[in-house]
């Protein structure tokens, strides 16, 4: 059965914003490419992201080709759409280290081995630094009105504040890539998030004033969460995609703590699953959406990060709320071990006091509490020790084996402490 692309992305909710005619002329043509745009400001890739990610990949599941335009131009420009002050303009070296981190992420999605349709990695610096002032006024700016730049929300939404002439002209150094891209790589549609509707539109219109030429575009919405905050932000800031900016177990855990009333859209915007599995998943977890959230997050950590590193930090999730072995956390490796750690009370002991301390004293420095709120909390059975229970304050830790020979995980009633021997 052909892949119907935009019918593909409709039922799992990727269409926001689409050029008209694109959806009777669309599916006619089958060999073609398409891009996203992504400026490097950043050395990884974030979950916000993924939304645009995705719908490359669909368009590689259809038999076209996906193209991913690093702007090593723009980028040191910076866009002005979605922004209230002007980016932080970055060094030259700055964002050419990112372009070479962000390279690496895309092949975790998109396959550039696969004949006709393989995934392409394209950087605008190419064709625009090449590009003379005079070239590119006569080449683009004469095509494009004032009146219809200063329509854009990119600009309008930035009056206020100021914009800057470089952030005015950015949305037709995006026109012109695309012109550029389909004069030298048959590419035909351009995408993006929502809020890049009205630069992409930018380069539908100078192909068409130019050579009167027929293009297509479309956005997917921008994913927020149900208290309107940015999806893919936590407190701390973005959940990256690189291991050594967001942690495998913290990014599992994103994913976990997602709002339950979004978790059936994640699922058909995230995953690849198709629509009858999607259904049945729901159908049979109708009153339970923590076990929606976990094959979602096992899904995502997979493709991310590796399936042997998704199974360790399912794992890590497991142990650290009592539903495995100890023994478990011998399997985890010990980076995933700190990415669990993190943020968590911790006490670091000396090796002896290993042998020597009673659990009172331990749980007493781990959580700044006195020795005898320790004593009453173990007691009352308000205490456990690597998942086991303890009721006797004078037991001595030596009773309890080390993880990695080093650590004892404390749980206070909800909340979790490390004890750490060196």
């Amino acid at each position: 059965m052909k892949y119907n692309f935009l019918q593909e992305l409709e039922w799992r909710g990727l269409i926001k914003n689409i050029t008209p005619f694109t959806e009777s002329n669309f599916e006619s043509i089958d060999t073609f490419s398409g891009y996203v745009g992504f400026d490097p400001t950043a050395p990884s890739l974030h979950v916000g992201n993924l939304c645009a990610i995705m719908l490359l990949k669909h368009l590689q599941l259809s038999g076209r080709k996906p193209i991913v335009l690093l702007g090593g131009f723009t980028g040191r420009i910076g866009d002005p759409a979605g922004k209230v002050n002007e980016r932080k303009i970055l060094p030259e070296e700055i964002i050419l280290h990112n372009i070479n981190c962000l390279r690496n992420q895309f092949s975790k999605f998109l396959d550039f081995s696969c004949g006709k349709n393989s995934a392409e990695i394209v950087d605008n610096i190419g064709w625009l630094s090449n590009l003379s002032l005079a070239d590119f006024l006569n080449e683009v700016g004469r095509y494009f009105s004032v009146n219809y730049m200063m329509a854009k929300d990119s600009v309008k939404s930035r009056l206020e504040n100021g914009l800057s002439f470089n952030e005015f002209v950015y949305q037709l150094f995006q026109a012109y890539d695309f012109y550029w891209l389909y004069n030298n790589k048959n590419c035909k549609l351009q995408m993006g998030g929502s809020d890049q509707w009205g630069n992409i539109t930018g380069g539908v219109e100078l192909l068409r004033r130019k050579d009167n030429i027929e293009s297509f575009a479309l956005t997917t919405p921008l994913l927020l969460k149900s208290d309107g905050g940015k999806f893919g932000k936590s407190e701390e800031g973005n959940i990256w995609l690189d291991a050594n900016l967001t942690g495998p177990y913290k990014f599992y855990q994103f994913w976990l703590n997602v709002d339950d009333v979004q978790i059936g859209s994640l699922l058909r915007i995230f995953t690849l699953l198709s629509k009858g599995e999607i259904e049945q998943l729901e159908h049979e977890n109708v009153n339970n959406p923590n076990k929606l959230k976990r094959v979602l997050a096992k899904y995502l950590t997979t493709v991310v990060h590796s399936d042997d590193i998704s199974n360790q930090v399912e794992k890590a999730s497991n142990l650290l709320f009592g539903h495995s072995s100890l023994t478990d956390y011998e399997t985890i490796d010990e980076t995933i071990l700190h990415d669990i750690f993190h943020g968590l009370p911790t006490f670091v002991f000396k090796k002896d006091e290993y042998k020597t301390s009673n659990i009172d004293y331990i749980v007493h420095k781990i959580f700044g509490i006195t020795k005898g709120e320790s004593r009453r909390l173990i007691n009352g059975n308000g205490i456990s020790i690597n998942t086991v229970k303890v009721s006797d304050y004078k037991q001595n830790t030596a009773e309890f084996i080390l993880i990695k020979e080093k650590y004892l995980i404390i749980k206070k009633g909800k909340t979790h402490g490390v004890a750490k021997f060196i």
